[in-house]
């Protein structure tokens, strides 16, 4: 299996194992979700990079969250937005890949086209190693 999917897979799988995270949405999708009520969470886009060695196949994955609410501020989002980087942090392995690092990259605060609307979003690099 390919390092997005299989990586793709665990992350979605982490962030819904979440009680925390969980609590304060109505859902975590893969991809944008044909109907959802916020506040929801989304796992984007994936983009892979080759990160072998000589003897190690390895891929740096940027990977994109995204949370979405409703409100006079984004207040709410920040509490949920403070779950996401430890559950990515402790994802371990996912079909044949494992993960050895996780980092923050960028993350961006921003209004939706929707009334009341907000976005957070978060882009992660992960580094995996197959084995």
């Amino acid at each position: 299996m390919s390092a997005e999917v299989a990586v793709r897979g665990v992350v979605v799988a982490a962030l819904r194992g979440d009680a925390d995270l969980m609590a304060g949405l109505n859902g975590v999708f893969d991809g944008t979700p044909g109907r959802a009520s916020a506040p929801y969470g989304v796992v984007g886009d994936c983009v892979a990079l080759d990160w072998g060695a000589k003897d190690v196949e390895g891929r740096e994955l940027t990977l994109t969250v995204s949370l979405f609410d409703v409100g006079e501020s984004p207040s709410r989002l920040a509490g949920l937005l403070g779950r996401v980087d430890p559950v990515l942090r402790a994802v371990g392995s996912a079909e044949g890949w494992r993960v050895v690092g996780a980092r923050l990259v960028r993350s961006r605060l921003s209004r939706t086209g929707a009334r009341d609307g907000w976005q957070a979003m978060v882009d992660y690099r992960l580094r995996v190693v197959r084995g």
